[in-house]
Protein backbone atom coordinates (compact mmCIF):
# COMPACT_ATOMS: atom_id res chain seq x y z
CA UNK A 1 0.00 0.00 0.00
CA UNK A 2 1.31 3.43 -0.91
CA UNK A 3 0.12 6.96 -0.42
CA UNK A 4 1.66 8.26 -3.67
CA UNK A 5 -1.78 8.70 -5.24
CA UNK A 6 -3.36 10.39 -2.25
CA UNK A 7 -4.77 13.91 -2.73
CA UNK A 8 -2.47 16.87 -2.11
CA UNK A 9 -4.82 17.86 0.72
CA UNK A 10 -4.05 14.59 2.51
CA UNK A 11 -0.32 14.89 1.87
CA UNK A 12 -0.27 18.30 3.47
CA UNK A 13 -2.19 17.01 6.45
CA UNK A 14 0.22 14.12 6.97
CA UNK A 15 3.09 16.53 7.24
CA UNK A 16 1.47 18.00 10.33
CA UNK A 17 1.54 14.69 12.12
CA UNK A 18 4.99 14.93 13.79
CA UNK A 19 -18.35 -19.26 26.64
CA UNK A 20 -18.71 -20.96 23.28
CA UNK A 21 -17.24 -17.97 21.60
CA UNK A 22 -14.15 -18.26 23.77
CA UNK A 23 -13.74 -22.00 23.32
CA UNK A 24 -11.91 -22.06 20.00
CA UNK A 25 -11.63 -25.51 18.37
CA UNK A 26 -8.33 -27.25 18.96
CA UNK A 27 -7.75 -27.76 15.24
CA UNK A 28 -8.16 -24.03 14.64
CA UNK A 29 -5.65 -23.28 17.37
CA UNK A 30 -3.21 -25.76 15.94
CA UNK A 31 -3.39 -24.16 12.53
CA UNK A 32 -2.61 -20.77 14.02
CA UNK A 33 0.02 -21.88 16.52
CA UNK A 34 2.98 -20.46 14.61
CA UNK A 35 1.24 -17.34 13.32
CA UNK A 36 2.55 -13.92 14.21
CA UNK A 37 0.62 -10.70 14.15
CA UNK A 38 2.45 -7.39 13.67
CA UNK A 39 0.77 -4.61 15.65
CA UNK A 40 1.85 -0.97 15.52
CA UNK A 41 2.04 0.56 19.00
CA UNK A 42 3.55 3.68 20.58
CA UNK A 43 6.01 1.42 22.41
CA UNK A 44 7.55 1.92 25.86
CA UNK A 45 5.39 1.34 28.93
CA UNK A 46 2.37 0.86 26.66
CA UNK A 47 3.83 -2.40 25.34
CA UNK A 48 5.03 -3.48 28.76
CA UNK A 49 1.49 -3.24 30.13
CA UNK A 50 -0.14 -4.69 27.02
CA UNK A 51 2.16 -7.72 27.14
CA UNK A 52 0.59 -9.19 30.28
CA UNK A 53 -2.92 -7.76 29.89
CA UNK A 54 -3.53 -8.37 26.17
CA UNK A 55 -0.76 -9.94 24.09
CA UNK A 56 0.08 -12.98 26.21
CA UNK A 57 -3.54 -13.81 27.11
CA UNK A 58 -4.39 -13.59 23.40
CA UNK A 59 -1.56 -15.99 22.55
CA UNK A 60 -2.77 -18.46 25.16
CA UNK A 61 -6.34 -18.15 23.92
CA UNK A 62 -5.66 -18.44 20.19
CA UNK A 63 -2.07 -19.57 19.64
CA UNK A 64 -1.30 -16.34 17.76
CA UNK A 65 1.76 -14.39 18.84
CA UNK A 66 1.50 -10.61 18.90
CA UNK A 67 4.67 -8.79 17.83
CA UNK A 68 4.49 -5.08 18.74
CA UNK A 69 6.07 -2.70 16.25
CA UNK A 70 6.70 0.58 18.09
CA UNK A 71 6.71 3.76 16.04
CA UNK A 72 5.80 7.41 16.31
CA UNK A 73 2.70 8.65 14.51
CA UNK A 74 4.89 10.43 11.99
CA UNK A 75 6.91 7.32 11.28
CA UNK A 76 3.72 5.30 10.89
CA UNK A 77 2.42 7.63 8.17
CA UNK A 78 5.85 7.65 6.51
CA UNK A 79 5.80 3.83 6.36
CA UNK A 80 2.57 3.92 4.36
CA UNK A 81 3.76 6.73 2.12
CA UNK A 82 6.81 4.64 1.27
CA UNK A 83 4.65 1.60 0.56
CA UNK A 84 6.31 -0.49 3.27
CA UNK A 85 3.89 -0.73 6.19
CA UNK A 86 4.62 -4.41 7.04
CA UNK A 87 1.84 -4.32 9.63
CA UNK A 88 -1.41 -6.16 10.33
CA UNK A 89 -3.05 -4.02 13.01
CA UNK A 90 -2.59 -0.41 14.07
CA UNK A 91 -3.23 1.02 17.53
CA UNK A 92 -3.07 4.82 17.58
CA UNK A 93 -5.15 7.97 17.73
CA UNK A 94 -8.18 8.15 15.41
CA UNK A 95 -6.94 11.31 13.70
CA UNK A 96 -4.07 9.28 12.21
CA UNK A 97 -6.46 6.51 11.23
CA UNK A 98 -8.71 8.99 9.41
CA UNK A 99 -5.71 9.96 7.28
CA UNK A 100 -4.94 6.33 6.49
CA UNK A 101 -8.61 5.64 5.76
CA UNK A 102 -8.63 8.52 3.29
CA UNK A 103 -5.61 6.93 1.61
CA UNK A 104 -7.37 3.58 1.22
CA UNK A 105 -4.90 1.88 3.56
CA UNK A 106 -7.38 0.27 5.97
CA UNK A 107 -9.77 -2.67 5.81
CA UNK A 108 -13.34 -2.42 7.18
CA UNK A 109 -13.92 -3.54 10.76
CA UNK A 110 -15.94 -6.80 10.52
CA UNK A 111 -18.30 -6.11 13.43
CA UNK A 112 -20.70 -8.84 12.26
CA UNK A 113 -17.95 -11.47 12.61
CA UNK A 114 -17.01 -10.68 16.21
CA UNK A 115 -16.82 -13.68 18.54
CA UNK A 116 -15.48 -12.14 21.74
CA UNK A 117 -17.37 -8.85 21.67
CA UNK A 118 -20.96 -7.75 21.15
CA UNK A 119 -20.58 -4.67 18.90
CA UNK A 120 -23.74 -3.16 20.43
CA UNK A 121 -21.88 -2.88 23.75
CA UNK A 122 -19.28 -0.54 22.21
CA UNK A 123 -19.92 3.18 22.69
CA UNK A 124 -21.53 4.47 19.50
CA UNK A 125 -19.17 7.45 19.11
CA UNK A 126 -16.19 5.05 19.07
CA UNK A 127 -17.42 2.95 16.13
CA UNK A 128 -16.63 3.82 12.53
CA UNK A 129 -16.39 1.67 9.44
CA UNK A 130 -12.59 1.44 9.29
CA UNK A 131 -11.48 1.96 12.91
CA UNK A 132 -12.89 1.55 16.37
CA UNK A 133 -11.98 2.97 19.75
CA UNK A 134 -10.40 0.54 22.21
CA UNK A 135 -10.19 2.74 25.28
CA UNK A 136 -10.59 6.40 26.13
CA UNK A 137 -8.95 9.03 28.27
CA UNK A 138 -9.61 12.74 28.62
CA UNK A 139 -8.00 16.12 28.54
CA UNK A 140 -8.96 17.41 31.97
CA UNK A 141 -8.38 20.24 34.39
CA UNK A 142 -5.68 19.05 36.78
CA UNK A 143 -4.65 20.82 39.96
CA UNK A 144 -2.03 20.66 42.68
CA UNK A 145 -3.77 19.69 45.92
CA UNK A 146 -1.33 21.70 48.02
CA UNK A 147 -2.49 24.86 46.25
CA UNK A 148 -6.16 24.08 45.70
CA UNK A 149 -8.75 21.91 47.42
CA UNK A 150 -11.58 20.18 45.58
CA UNK A 151 -14.13 22.77 46.76
CA UNK A 152 -11.98 25.75 45.71
CA UNK A 153 -10.67 24.64 42.32
CA UNK A 154 -12.07 26.08 39.05
CA UNK A 155 -15.18 24.20 37.97
CA UNK A 156 -15.13 25.19 34.31
CA UNK A 157 -12.72 26.38 31.64
CA UNK A 158 -14.13 29.89 31.98
CA UNK A 159 -12.95 29.83 35.61
CA UNK A 160 -9.58 28.36 34.60
CA UNK A 161 -9.18 31.39 32.33
CA UNK A 162 -9.96 33.72 35.29
CA UNK A 163 -6.51 34.17 36.82
CA UNK A 164 -7.73 36.86 39.23
CA UNK A 165 -10.36 34.69 40.89
CA UNK A 166 -8.17 31.60 40.67
CA UNK A 167 -4.55 32.75 40.87
CA UNK A 168 -1.46 30.69 40.22
CA UNK A 169 0.79 29.52 37.36
CA UNK A 170 -0.88 27.45 34.70
CA UNK A 171 0.21 24.84 32.19
CA UNK A 172 -1.38 24.04 28.83
CA UNK A 173 -0.70 21.75 25.89
CA UNK A 174 1.76 22.75 23.19
CA UNK A 175 1.25 21.80 19.55
CA UNK A 176 4.13 19.36 20.02
CA UNK A 177 2.03 17.39 22.51
CA UNK A 178 -0.33 16.45 19.69
CA UNK A 179 -2.81 19.31 19.56
CA UNK A 180 -3.26 22.51 21.60
CA UNK A 181 -6.31 23.11 23.80
CA UNK A 182 -8.49 24.91 21.25
CA UNK A 183 -11.70 23.30 22.49
CA UNK A 184 -11.08 24.54 26.03
CA UNK A 185 -10.37 28.02 24.67
CA UNK A 186 -13.78 28.06 23.01
CA UNK A 187 -15.56 26.69 26.09
CA UNK A 188 -13.90 29.45 28.12
CA UNK A 189 -15.20 31.95 25.57
CA UNK A 190 -18.78 30.79 26.00
CA UNK A 191 -19.20 28.31 23.15
CA UNK A 192 -21.65 25.52 23.98
CA UNK A 193 -20.18 21.99 24.03
CA UNK A 194 -22.37 20.87 21.12
CA UNK A 195 -21.21 23.84 19.03
CA UNK A 196 -17.45 23.33 19.33
CA UNK A 197 -17.03 21.81 15.86
CA UNK A 198 -16.07 22.91 13.38
CA UNK A 199 -13.62 24.82 15.55
CA UNK A 200 -13.51 28.56 15.01
CA UNK A 201 -9.71 28.68 14.97
CA UNK A 202 -9.36 32.46 15.03
CA UNK A 203 -11.73 32.76 17.99
CA UNK A 204 -9.91 29.98 19.84
CA UNK A 205 -6.52 31.70 19.45
CA UNK A 206 -7.97 35.01 20.61
CA UNK A 207 -9.22 33.23 23.71
CA UNK A 208 -5.82 31.59 24.24
CA UNK A 209 -4.20 35.01 24.10
CA UNK A 210 -6.29 36.09 27.11
CA UNK A 211 -5.06 33.28 29.35
CA UNK A 212 -1.51 33.23 28.01
CA UNK A 213 -0.04 35.63 30.63
CA UNK A 214 -0.92 33.09 33.34
CA UNK A 215 0.61 30.14 31.46
CA UNK A 216 4.19 29.50 32.55
CA UNK A 217 4.66 26.46 30.33
CA UNK A 218 3.09 24.97 27.23
CA UNK A 219 3.99 21.33 27.81
CA UNK A 220 4.98 19.01 24.97
CA UNK A 221 4.54 15.64 26.70
CA UNK A 222 2.28 13.98 29.25
CA UNK A 223 5.26 13.31 31.48
CA UNK A 224 6.17 17.00 31.61
CA UNK A 225 2.62 18.09 32.38
CA UNK A 226 2.55 15.75 35.39
CA UNK A 227 6.01 16.77 36.61
CA UNK A 228 5.18 20.47 36.52
CA UNK A 229 1.92 19.98 38.38
CA UNK A 230 3.34 17.59 40.98
CA UNK A 231 6.31 19.89 41.68
CA UNK A 232 4.07 22.93 42.05
CA UNK A 233 5.63 24.78 39.12
CA UNK A 234 2.06 24.88 37.86
CA UNK A 235 -0.92 24.70 40.21
CA UNK A 236 -3.56 24.41 37.47
CA UNK A 237 -3.04 22.65 34.16
CA UNK A 238 -4.66 20.92 31.27
CA UNK A 239 -3.51 17.32 31.53
CA UNK A 240 -4.35 13.83 30.27
CA UNK A 241 -6.51 11.99 32.79
CA UNK A 242 -4.50 8.76 32.64
CA UNK A 243 -1.29 10.66 33.45
CA UNK A 244 -2.89 12.58 36.30
CA UNK A 245 -4.50 9.49 37.79
CA UNK A 246 -1.28 7.51 37.50
CA UNK A 247 0.62 10.25 39.35
CA UNK A 248 -2.06 10.44 42.02
CA UNK A 249 -1.87 6.67 42.53
CA UNK A 250 1.83 7.10 43.28
CA UNK A 251 1.16 9.74 45.93
CA UNK A 252 1.73 12.92 43.92
CA UNK A 253 -0.33 15.96 45.03
CA UNK A 254 -2.33 15.89 41.81
CA UNK A 255 -6.10 15.71 41.38
CA UNK A 256 -8.66 16.08 38.60
CA UNK A 257 -11.68 18.31 38.12
CA UNK A 258 -13.82 16.41 35.60
CA UNK A 259 -16.32 19.00 34.38
CA UNK A 260 -16.06 19.63 30.62
CA UNK A 261 -13.47 16.90 30.07
CA UNK A 262 -12.58 16.31 26.41
CA UNK A 263 -12.71 12.62 25.54
CA UNK A 264 -9.91 11.15 23.41
CA UNK A 265 -9.79 7.66 21.94
CA UNK A 266 -7.03 5.16 21.47
CA UNK A 267 -8.31 3.32 18.41
CA UNK A 268 -7.47 0.25 16.39
CA UNK A 269 -7.75 -0.75 12.74
CA UNK A 270 -6.83 -3.53 10.35
CA UNK A 271 -4.33 -2.84 7.59
CA UNK A 272 -5.62 -3.47 4.10
CA UNK A 273 -3.71 -6.34 2.48
CA UNK A 274 -2.61 -7.64 5.88
CA UNK A 275 -0.68 -10.89 5.63
CA UNK A 276 -2.84 -12.34 8.42
CA UNK A 277 -6.31 -10.83 7.96
CA UNK A 278 -8.20 -13.48 9.92
CA UNK A 279 -5.83 -13.18 12.89
CA UNK A 280 -6.01 -9.38 12.67
CA UNK A 281 -9.80 -9.44 12.76
CA UNK A 282 -9.75 -11.79 15.73
CA UNK A 283 -7.28 -9.64 17.63
CA UNK A 284 -9.30 -6.45 17.17
CA UNK A 285 -12.40 -8.31 18.34
CA UNK A 286 -10.49 -9.65 21.36
CA UNK A 287 -9.16 -6.24 22.46
CA UNK A 288 -12.71 -4.89 22.68
CA UNK A 289 -14.09 -7.66 24.88
CA UNK A 290 -15.14 -6.81 28.47
CA UNK A 291 -12.55 -9.00 30.23
CA UNK A 292 -9.66 -7.59 28.20
CA UNK A 293 -10.91 -4.05 28.61
CA UNK A 294 -11.03 -4.50 32.39
CA UNK A 295 -7.48 -5.88 32.55
CA UNK A 296 -6.12 -3.04 30.45
CA UNK A 297 -7.92 -0.18 32.17
CA UNK A 298 -6.75 -1.38 35.58
CA UNK A 299 -3.16 -1.38 34.32
CA UNK A 300 -3.29 1.92 32.45
CA UNK A 301 -5.94 3.97 34.28
CA UNK A 302 -7.99 4.54 31.15
CA UNK A 303 -11.70 4.13 30.46
CA UNK A 304 -13.39 1.24 28.64
CA UNK A 305 -15.26 1.63 25.36
CA UNK A 306 -17.24 -1.56 26.03
CA UNK A 307 -20.07 -0.67 28.42
CA UNK A 308 -19.96 -4.19 29.89
CA UNK A 309 -16.56 -3.32 31.37
CA UNK A 310 -17.83 -0.36 33.40
CA UNK A 311 -18.18 -2.55 36.46
CA UNK A 312 -14.42 -3.02 36.58
CA UNK A 313 -13.63 0.67 36.92
CA UNK A 314 -12.04 2.01 40.08
CA UNK A 315 -14.39 4.10 42.23
CA UNK A 316 -12.55 7.35 41.59
CA UNK A 317 -13.14 6.99 37.84
CA UNK A 318 -16.92 6.90 38.29
CA UNK A 319 -19.16 9.92 38.65
CA UNK A 320 -20.90 9.37 42.02
CA UNK A 321 -23.99 11.22 40.77
CA UNK A 322 -24.58 8.92 37.80
CA UNK A 323 -22.53 5.78 38.45
CA UNK A 324 -21.09 6.16 34.94
CA UNK A 325 -17.46 6.82 33.96
CA UNK A 326 -16.55 10.49 34.06
CA UNK A 327 -16.02 10.34 30.29
CA UNK A 328 -19.62 9.23 29.78
CA UNK A 329 -21.25 11.51 32.36
CA UNK A 330 -19.42 14.81 31.84
CA UNK A 331 -17.27 14.27 28.79
CA UNK A 332 -17.31 15.92 25.38
CA UNK A 333 -16.09 13.63 22.57
CA UNK A 334 -13.19 15.09 20.59
CA UNK A 335 -13.83 15.31 16.85
CA UNK A 336 -10.77 13.48 15.52
CA UNK A 337 -12.05 13.84 11.95
CA UNK A 338 -11.86 17.63 12.29
CA UNK A 339 -8.32 17.42 13.64
CA UNK A 340 -7.24 15.10 10.82
CA UNK A 341 -8.49 17.66 8.32
CA UNK A 342 -7.13 20.75 10.07
CA UNK A 343 -4.01 19.79 12.00
CA UNK A 344 -1.61 21.37 9.52
CA UNK A 345 -3.55 24.64 9.42
CA UNK A 346 -3.61 24.81 13.22
CA UNK A 347 0.09 23.93 13.40
CA UNK A 348 1.01 26.78 11.09
CA UNK A 349 -1.07 29.27 13.08
CA UNK A 350 0.33 27.96 16.36
CA UNK A 351 3.89 28.40 15.13
CA UNK A 352 3.25 32.10 14.52
CA UNK A 353 1.19 32.65 17.67
CA UNK A 354 3.62 31.04 20.11
CA UNK A 355 6.49 33.36 19.12
CA UNK A 356 4.40 36.52 18.86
Amino acid sequence: MTLKHTPNRLRRRTLGVAGAALAMPALWLGARAAEKLLVRTPGGSYDEKRQHTVYEPFRKETGIEVVPVPSSAGKLVAMFKAGRPDLDVIETGPDILWLLEDAGALAPIPYNEFKFTNPDDIEAFARTRFHVGMTSYSDVLGYNTKAYSADKVPRSWAEFWDAKAFPGPRGMADMQSGVPNLEFALLADGVAPDKLYPIDVDRAFKSLSRVRPAVVKFWDSGALSVQLLADGETVLSTIWSSRAQGARDKGAPVAIQWNQNLVNLTSTSIVKNSRSPAAARLFVDYTLSPAVQERWLNANREFPINRKAYAGLAKELLDPETGKPWTASRGIPKDARWWADNRQRVSEKWGKWIIS
